[in-house]
């Protein structure tokens, strides 16, 4: 691809530029974020309380059977200070709850190779309006992303020449965005020597220092950068993607030979080939739809059949009869069964039901016999359980009882019966 350039001589665009190929790579929003954030550890101080502190007094616990708790206690009398607890991390003038130390891990390591893929992604993003413009810069007025200006730049080292180079190319409207959002910080940062806060505006990147950092670095919200140091802290702040860069022609130049082409290797990066996307062209549905495509694919076949849902042989019969044929044999003699025995019961209206019509002096007939039948059988069952058919259960019952007038008082009778 092709790019204009803009001559700051005439104030007009004037030729093209091919596009680097490191600004169509992949963005990877999880590279950038996780290698912002190790590589963001790096320059942190060490930092820790004196060793000694809290714990130059001379206390001891005065044990059990005080009442008091046991934590250690300041010695001597005669003072507030004896007595009280020392020490401990809940006693006033104690030491801290684990102790900060200076040998802490202050720093985080991460692969050269993530590092540089990290940075492609946020080159890549810094190419993109809609995410510079997600991010908060003010880039509606810019005549074109990325913005390459001439090498002229790179020998101005008076600050109004600075400023009147952003009002012509319009990016004076980010930095009136940072001087505007400058505010006091909240909390105690503002006592230590970071009191105000804002916004980050555009990122100047050159190839060669003519005197260039000393005009730009004076404007609120610039920052300059080298194009042969590129720093992933720069070009994705707070690990954000959307970076307003302003190139130079020789800088936007020499990222083909830093990073490579899809092409050609980098000239300084070793073993370093520039990320792929899996496709080449993400609209997938555009290249389905093709008509290249579509002339190889065949016709949709009718009548597709969706995957059958698991069912429960158990509930389902005719999953059943897949697993069993034999099932169909053994429902049919379970049905033949049921209504052989259903025909066999003698279904009876009571005597208390009402019938209509003719029929109803023989069914209320039929009901009292069948009643009364019932009755002789449960009498017959109880007389047989009172007495033998041989022996009647009156004529029983008067020869036991004479025997037993008989039998004089006093004696134990067994009337278990004679032992064989």
């Amino acid at each position: 691809g092709v790019h204009r350039h803009y001559r700051t001589c005439r104030h007009c665009w004037k030729w093209t530029l091919p596009l680097p190929d490191v600004l169509i790579t992949p963005i990877r929003q999880d590279i950038v974020h996780r290698v912002h954030t190790n590589v963001n550890k790096n320059h942190r101080q060490s930092y820790g309380v004196n060793m000694k502190a809290g714990m130059q007094q001379s206390a001891i616990s005065w044990g059990t059977g005080r009442a008091v708790s046991r934590i250690p206690r300041i010695c001597g009398g005669g003072t507030h200070r004896s007595g009280q607890g020392a020490f401990g991390n809940q006693c006033r003038g104690g030491r801290m709850f684990n102790p900060t130390k200076m040998w802490r891990k202050w720093t985080a390591k991460t692969n050269n190779n993530e590092r540089r893929v990290a940075v492609c992604s946020a080159l890549a993003a810094s190419s993109v309006p809609a995410l510079l413009m997600a991010r908060g810069h003010r880039v509606s007025t810019v005549q074109e992303i990325p913005l390459v200006v001439a090498n002229e730049i790179e020998s101005m080292s008076k600050t109004k020449e600075a400023l009147a180079l952003l009002k012509t190319i319009k990016a004076m409207e980010d930095v009136d965005r940072v001087k505007d959002s400058k505010k006091i910080r909240r909390g105690t940062g503002k006592m230590r020597n970071r009191r105000y806060v804002e916004r980050k505006g555009p990122l100047l990147v050159y190839a060669s220092n003519n005197g260039i950092e000393q005009g730009f670095r004076n404007i609120p919200g610039i920052e300059i950068a080298c194009v042969d140091r590129l720093n992933l802290l720069k070009l994705a702040p707070g690990g954000h993607l959307g970076r307003f860069i302003i190139w130079t022609q020789a800088a936007f130049e020499k990222l083909d030979s830093i990073f490579g082409t899809y092409t050609a290797a980098s000239d300084v990066k070793k073993n370093f080939t520039l990320p792929r996307s899996m496709m080449n062209n993400s609209d997938l549905a555009r290249i389905i739809n093709s008509d290249e495509i579509q002339t190889k694919v065949r016709a949709a076949r009718a009548g597709f059949a969706k995957p059958s849902q698991k069912r429960n042989a158990l509930t389902n019969l005719g999953t059943m009869l897949k697993l069993n044929p034999y099932m169909a044999q053994v429902k049919r003699a379970e049905a033949a069964a049921g209504a052989a025995s259903a025909n066999k019961k003698r279904k009876l209206t009571p005597t208390n039901v009402k019938v209509g019509g003719k029929k109803s002096k023989a069914v209320k007939a039929t009901a009292r016999k069948c009643k009364d039948a019932k009755l002789v059988q449960m009498s017959k069952y109880v007389e047989t359980k009172r007495a033998t058919p041989e022996t009647p259960c009156t004529s029983f019952l008067d020869s036991y009882n004479r025997a037993e007038e008989t039998i004089p008082k006093g004696v134990m009778v067994d009337k278990t019966g004679p032992k064989k």
